[in-house]
């Protein structure tokens, strides 16, 4: 009997590959890296052919270490990284590297875009900005500067969906990553042919449309070959990461809010209809239930920022964890301990990558304000840990604000972030909400893809079989005490951001008409 539901969780570093039995247990998790490439500014690519040897490599030694058959799977489903430009021929050959999600080279035909269909009118019908980071923009990017690979290209399409293909040779999207291209009408449901028109691209190109518990093939014998699943195991197509995260963090009923902490981060929501802001700061994801949407803002680093930390300045750091066996991150959050509330004054802007919702400024880079001479590195990576904070505050505001919007109470808190008390804290605070810390954190993704896969196969009546997959196991509290600190600082910290906004202006400018290497 097929007990088992394998998932995979296309990320922005790395695949991690999840099983899981039937009652939500995990039985087995495995990592496997692939590398990043940033050859200019703006421009951040990954290479598809890494992603599908990730996902063979992760197969294999899961199934190894989980001391499962192949034949006990019921099925395998899939989360994957969102926004991307990935263009394969007939074949699923990738025709290039991929334009991943951070990737803001876009912004000429960012403004081609807005003129085009209008800002408002694209919001209405896509519920996103019309953005550079978002795959339309990409996909414009590459027929003016790549001719030659457009018009080689059989269909777009973005990380997971590119692996399905590979795996059951069927080029299809599921509604969530549809959601992420700046081409789906999001209340209909269908590719939007006023934007693909407006915008001078080939409908051609996109694939065709699903409900994300849809199977929609089989593992066909290479693959099978490839991966050691076997032939004929159904694929589900899943979901984008944003969506799946929803569902992993039990955020599959209205009114429920949750926060994730990984290389990105984002606040989302369950909601019964898309919530449109009147600035368009905010936009919406279809569900993995595609009766639900998903409400949300983001932000590019947050993890991101506290890795670029600990591999810029934390040497030592490392090099001690690294001799006693431990994580780096534990000894960077015990100097970040000793500091108070507020950094001593130190402010962190986390804008590594520009940034996306709320602020859509792709010119805004790091910053750090408030450095003094007694200034250290304590100091610093605890700004680094509050800024983050802010910036998510930001999100939360604009949803506390909206009528459209039920008061948001407990937040749930899931990501390889979310494993940091002194982060959670720290956030806590700054909210002045509760945290709900679930079972299952990093997994909390691959989850949502698992329990995508049990609905699929037929294994779970619904969503709602989250609720014993990943429950809440403890609760992180508020401190009043540092209500007042937190929010004269977070009055400063925006106040920060729009006196540098022309000074991260005229950064970018004279970074491209240097060439803007960017390593």
């Amino acid at each position: 009997m097929a007990d088992y539901l394998l998932a995979h969780d296309l990320g922005t570093s790395g695949n991690k590959a999840t099983l899981y039995d039937s009652e939500g247990n995990l039985c087995a998790s495995e990592l496997v890296s692939y590398p990043t490439y940033y050859p200019y500014s703006g421009w951040v690519e990954q290479d598809p052919e890494d992603w599908w040897h990730a996902v063979c490599a992760a197969t294999r030694a899961l199934l190894e270490k989980a001391a499962v058959s192949p034949h006990e799977i019921a099925g395998v489903s899939f989360s994957g990284q969102m926004m991307g430009c990935v263009l394969v021929d007939r074949d699923g050959k990738a025709l290039r590297r991929a334009l991943i999600w951070a990737d803001t080279r876009s912004t000429e035909e960012e403004r081609q875009m807005l003129k085009a269909a209008g800002a408002e009118r694209g919001y209405r019908i896509t519920g996103h900005r019309l953005s550079a980071s978002y795959g339309a923009a990409k996909l414009c990017w590459v027929k003016n500067h790549q001719p030659e690979i457009y018009g080689k290209a059989y269909k777009m399409l973005n990380a997971k969906d590119y692996i399905v293909g590979r795996l059951t040779g069927n080029f299809v999207t599921d509604y969530s990553d549809a959601s992420s291209t700046n081409l789906f009408d999001l209340e209909k449901k269908t590719w939007s042919i006023e934007l693909i028109e407006a915008f001078g691209l080939r409908a051609d190109l996109l694939p065709e449309l699903h409900v994300s518990a849809d199977i929609v093939g089989s593992v066909q014998p290479e693959a099978a070959r490839q991966t050691g699943l076997p032939e004929g195991l159904p694929v589900v197509i899943g979901g984008g990461d944003g969506a799946c995260a929803c569902v992993g963090a039990g955020v599959v009923r209205e009114g429920r809010t949750y926060c994730i902490l990984g290389s990105s981060s984002w606040i989302s929501m369950a909601s019964s209809a898309p919530v449109f802001d009147s600035e368009m700061r905010t936009f919406n994801w279809v569900h993995l239930d595609p009766t639900l949407y998903t409400p949300c803002g983001t932000m590019q680093a947050a993890g991101l920022s506290l890795q670029w930390f600990r591999n810029a300045f934390c040497q030592e750091e490392i090099r001690l964890a690294k001799e006693s066996g431990k994580n780096a991150y534990q000894r960077i959050d015990r100097m970040a301990e000793q500091i108070p509330p507020g950094a001593n004054g130190v402010l962190y802007l986390p804008y590594l990558l520009g940034e996306r919702s709320p602020r859509w400024n792709f010119d805004a880079s790091g910053a750090f304000l408030g450095l003094r001479a007694g200034s250290g590195k304590a100091e610093a990576v605890r700004a680094v840990l509050e800024g983050v904070g802010y910036n998510l505050k930001v999100i939360l505001d604009i949803f506390d604000g909206s009528c459209e919007v039920p008061s948001i109470g407990e937040i749930v808190a899931i990501g390889g972030g979310a494993k940091g008390k002194l982060w959670m804290q720290i956030l806590a605070d700054i909210w002045q909400k509760p945290l709900l810390i679930p079972r299952y954190l990093e997994e909390a993704t691959s989850m949502g893809a698992a329990v995508c896969c049990g609905v699929g196969v037929g294994m779970f009546e619904n969503f709602s079989a989250i609720d014993r997959f990943n429950p809440s196991v403890s609760r992180v509290m508020p401190r009043a005490e540092n209500r007042e600190t937190y929010q004269a600082l977070y009055q400063i910290f925006n106040d920060a951001y729009e006196a540098l906004c022309p000074v991260y202006k005229s950064l970018h400018t004279w970074s491209k008409t240097q060439g803007g290497k960017q390593q």
